[in-house]
């Protein structure tokens, strides 16, 4: 999860936008990452409109087939595509280290962790009204619909947003975007703001509190992302707490970078509903057969995991040795325009790891934070479908 750490004091939140982050004036030099599928053929990238649709399979491109999709881990500055950030970026008087979408989509190749990390705190700097936040929810909507997502749980990060927008106003355009996205694509979105690991309690706590305040909008859950190494999960629990006793849901990043220690930390202190990431827990058995027992969800990102260094290779994923162990396993992009990926390039690395549609859709139900009305309609969605004919 994108965050890089650094401590906050008083209201929320600070400028992070004065300068360019160091390293985004050279153009960042492609590593080999392993292999990744190519691009389906059969992909149609057609926004849904306001096409007619089954009430029960709402939000389906199904003339390929394709199957439905759910995705919970999926942060809402990182599927700002290079062309949407220009665009935007003029719009807002905000200057660019590039200027031109081909000179800007060199900047989104991954290079290392920190220039990842410098790239994603640009997006965010240069979102700055909630025609923006709105516009990057709904956008992001139509380009999961077109991939088959049927619902969406999206981050975002409000503690790293400038200074000078309120907070009403992130939180406003959102709400709005997920509304507007479900409209004019037919796909659910709900929200899970981050608090950033570094910030202060104080606005962890407020993080919380907004969150609390725009649940009847469509926020679902609080989470916790950024440098997982250099801060453990424990010193929020005040904040978790206080959207726990409101009815929102917790689900904080653990076990990517740190080990099973940070995943019983979000467990024991933040009283984790799902974990986002939770890889690290295969190296503790005793783990592996707590999260199977207690029906915990893992948000796998498998592409995020090989770009960041989480794993060396696909083929050393441990998603189908948790599996194995009776781990509830949903698949997700976590920044799809930074890792260049998408939903189905997922689905389709997670089957080839033993991960089929249908079991990662099913999975995607047990971990959503939504009501029971939706979870009943996913439900309708996944025994209706013809997953064998899809496959």
């Amino acid at each position: 999860m994108p965050g890089h750490g650094v401590t906050r004091t008083g209201s929320p939140p600070q400028n992070i936008s004065a300068r360019v982050p160091s390293g985004l004036q050279s153009v960042a030099v492609p590593i080999p990452w392993g292999r990744l599928p190519a691009q389906p053929l059969n992909v149609r990238y057609a926004r849904m409109g306001n096409r007619e649709r089954r009430p029960d399979m709402i939000g389906i491109v199904n003339d390929d087939p394709q199957s439905p999709k759910i995705e919970l881990h999926v942060h809402l500055e990182g599927t700002v595509r290079a062309a949407t950030l220009l665009e935007i970026a003029r719009r807002n008087g905000v200057a660019l280290p590039a200027t031109t979408v081909d000179n800007l989509s060199e900047l989104y190749q991954f290079r290392d962790f920190q220039h990842f990390i410098d790239v994603w705190v640009l997006i965010t700097s240069v979102l700055r009204t909630a025609a923006d936040f709105r516009q990057v929810v709904v956008d992001y909507a139509a380009e999961a619909a077109s991939f088959g997502a049927v619902y969406l749980e999206g981050i975002f990060s409000p503690g790293r947003v400038d200074h000078s927008v309120p907070w009403d106003e992130i939180f406003s355009g959102y709400c709005d975007g997920a509304r507007q996205a479900q409209e004019e694509h037919g796909v659910i979105v709900r929200l899970t703001p981050d608090i950033h690991r570094g910030a202060s309690i104080e606005v962890a706590c407020a993080v919380a509190r907004w969150a609390v305040r725009f649940k009847e909008r469509g926020v679902v859950g609080l989470g916790l992302g950024g440098l997982e190494a250099d801060y453990p999960p424990e010193p929020y629990a005040p904040a978790f707490a206080i959207a726990r006793d409101s009815g929102i849901g917790s689900v904080p990043h653990a076990g990517e970078v740190a080990g099973p220690a940070s995943i019983r930390g979000a467990l024991d202190a933040l009283g984790a509903d799902r974990i986002r990431h939770g890889i690290r827990a295969i190296e503790d058995p005793s783990l592996v057969s707590e999260l199977a027992d207690r029906g915990i969800v893992l948000d796998v990102c498998p592409t995020s995991n090989l770009r960041t260094g989480a794993v060396a290779s696909l083929a050393d994923h441990p998603l189908p040795k948790l599996m194995a162990g009776g781990v509830v396993c949903s698949i997700s992009t976590d920044d799809p325009a930074m890792f260049n990926t998408d939903l189905v390039r997922e689905y389709q690395v997670a089957a080839d790891l033993g991960c089929s549609p249908e079991v990662a859709f099913r999975a995607g139900i047990r971990g959503a934070l939504c009501d029971k009305d939706t979870r009943s309609r996913l439900k309708r969605i996944a025994d209706s479908f013809s997953w064998a004919a899809s496959a």
